[in-house]
């Protein structure tokens, strides 16, 4: 069939609903699909309150190294693992340890002043800069090449519904927080608009099946199997949101005061759920930049389902010497390395829809920390843990650097995508360039 460029042509001359949309963009054979160029997608992944140095960073440099008990859910994916020690958060200024450590973790710049008093130092306000994700999404925007329907995507799993610095760590510029959707349910409408009001649970594909069928019938092979595997997953994202409605998750974003409220027993839920619809979302390349966050910076989730009844900001707080509460904290950073593990098997298992290998091929997934190690509130030696081939980075390593500046690290980044920027962030802090180490 002759190629189209155009997709309100493309749906009006076959009759098509705009709720088909979803499931037509990344049908190479229609020709509207983004193709042109290799995709890249990026994934920042944030868990709250420092890691326990001993039991997560490996002792060897190079190729040559052992996971630690709180990094083993990734030994499937460790020849596709960069673990980077050695980023440092030096932005300074207002607003206490963790306020600083969110606030300033994708952005490499300073806080405003404001009124948000933290536990210790100045009050402060949001952030003064965009995040690194935002400008590498208004970098792939601003090409027709690489542009998508949404840019970008913001999963929060039990993310608080107050806005302060301690609860967002996503920016479109200065001033401008951006606030993660932490209910599946809305998420879903987002992508697929349906369960707006959370009640109408019928199939989208069932009130879709004679306009799919009517694409079946123009496109490839190849993309009748592609529309087939994405039906699948909003098929599978369908089943669990029923299951979730019927089993009382339908849950209201709650405010954590301190700590999350009974709804937290159901985080893994959630964040399968979130996971899961991130990758039905690049599966149908709505977005190439997303962000799962989980919580909060001072998060206080209460993670019973490992047998931590305490809350996890209290147990950071514990010194070195009780080794019970680093039993648990090392329990709780595992159990978030599993979701990483997760979503990195459901990208690997996914194919590259009109490519090569599969979405983890082209996808980077970052995941981080606003701290260090959470009883000193140390932003030295911040977590990055690298998973996937999307960067092009020389992966399957332990690469430990000299306490280099973080702005760094979110410069190579941009540059990573063809994005060539000087600076980012503070500008004092980008001196001696991107980081050559991680190519």
């Amino acid at each position: 069939m002759a190629q189209r460029t155009n997709r309100r042509e493309f749906m009006r001359d076959l009759g098509l609903g705009a709720a088909t949309l979803p499931f037509l963009l990344n049908l190479p054979s229609l020709g509207f699909a983004n193709t042109q160029k290799r995709k890249q997608r990026l994934v920042v992944l944030f868990s709250p309150n420092g890691i326990v140095p001993s039991t997560f960073w490996p002792d060897e440099e190079g190729s040559a190294f052992a996971l630690k008990e709180s990094l083993t859910p990734l030994e499937p994916f460790k020849d596709r693992t960069m673990v980077v020690h050695g980023l440092c958060n030096r932005i300074r200024g207002d607003g206490d340890g963790h306020m600083r450590g969110i606030g300033c973790l994708l952005t490499g710049t300073e806080l405003f002043p404001g009124n948000i008093q933290g536990g210790s130092d100045t009050p402060a306000g949001w952030s003064s800069g965009i995040s690194i994700d935002q400008e590498i999404k208004n970098y792939f925007q601003s090409s027709t090449e690489s542009r998508t329907r949404f840019g970008s995507l913001e999963f929060g799993v039990m993310v608080p519904d107050r806005a302060d610095t301690w609860t967002r760590m996503v920016y479109s510029g200065p001033n401008k927080p951006v606030a993660p959707i932490d209910d599946p349910y809305q998420m879903f409408s987002k992508l697929y608009g349906r369960m707006k009001d959370q009640e109408s649970l019928k199939s989208i594909l069932d009130d879709l099946g004679s306009d799919l069928d009517k694409v079946r019938s123009v496109v490839s092979a190849e993309d009748r199997h592609l529309l087939e595997e994405h039906e699948t997953l909003v098929r599978e994202m369908e089943n669990e949101l029923r299951a979730s409605r019927d089993d009382g998750l339908n849950h209201a974003v709650p405010e954590l005061e301190p700590g999350v409220k009974e709804e937290n027993d159901e985080i893994p839920r959630i964040s399968k759920m979130q996971i899961d619809l991130m990758v039905s979302s690049f599966a149908s390349d709505a977005a190439r930049v997303a962000t799962l966050q989980y919580t909060n910076s001072v998060g206080g989730a209460k993670m019973r389902w490992l047998g931590v009844d305490e809350g996890h900001h209290e147990l950071s707080h514990e010194p070195d010497s009780n080794t019970s509460a680093q039993d648990k904290l090392t329990r709780i950073n595992k159990w978030y390395c599993e979701q990483l593990a997760y979503l990195s098997k459901r990208l690997a298992e996914t194919p590259e829809p009109g490519g090569e290998g599969s979405l983890l091929d082209n996808t980077l997934i970052i995941w981080t920390n606003e701290l260090g190690k959470g009883n000193s509130h140390t932003r030295d030696n911040v977590p990055f843990i690298l998973v996937g081939n999307g960067f092009d980075f020389k992966m399957g390593r332990s690469l430990k650097l000299p306490k280099v500046p973080h702005n760094r690290f979110l410069m190579t980044l941009a540059h990573a995508v063809g994005h060539r920027i000087d600076q980012f962030g503070n500008p004092k802090f980008c001196g001696d360039g991107i980081l050559k180490e991680l190519s």
